[in-house]
């Protein structure tokens, strides 16, 4: 099946993920384009919130990167919510199994959207989450490749129909 190239919004933490989220990027996601996430460091609120305004402006999917710490932080709250209130595709991918520059893999982390209501149900009744059962970063990083492109699709699909 062809996808069509879609602009993805990558959300993660920064400082414990950035490491990962570049595998993710090393291993190319051949027909998805992101966020130039590299240049987002800011030093304060108003600057920061600009740039994700920016940034998701022509995404048509944010992809939350799920690591041991993302579920709660104000930052990627923000930007699933601003992901889900401007009626973009949204979708969690767990990247714990993706060892840091040190070689480290983390724990699993709590699935960000069950944190947040969209009216009266939480939003991970709607939004996916993604767990590759591989124990290896490199396989992990794979399959993550292999399969984006269809969740990506599949999560503008969801979001269409749940619209409103």
């Amino acid at each position: 099946m062809t996808t069509r190239q879609h602009q993805v919004f990558l959300s993660f933490h920064y400082e414990r993920d950035a490491w990962r989220a570049a595998q993710i990027r090393k291993y190319g996601i051949s027909r998805v384009t992101c966020n130039d996430w590299e240049t987002s460091k800011m030093n304060t609120d108003a600057a920061i919130t600009r740039w994700i305004d920016n940034q998701m402006g022509t995404a048509s999917c944010t992809v939350v990167l799920i690591g041991s710490e993302t579920a709660n932080r104000d930052w990627i709250n923000y930007e699933i919510e601003k992901s889900w209130n401007d009626g973009k595709g949204l979708l969690g991918i767990y990247i714990h199994q993706i060892p840091d520059q040190h070689g480290q893999q983390s724990a699993r982390g709590a699935n960000p959207f069950d944190q947040i209501t969209i009216g009266e149900r939480k939003l991970s009744q709607v939004a996916k989450v993604y767990d590759p059962k591989y124990a290896a970063g490199r396989q992990v990083c794979h399959y993550i490749k292999d399969n984006i492109a269809q969740w990506v699709e599949d999560a503008i699909l969801t979001r269409t129909q749940h619209s409103g």
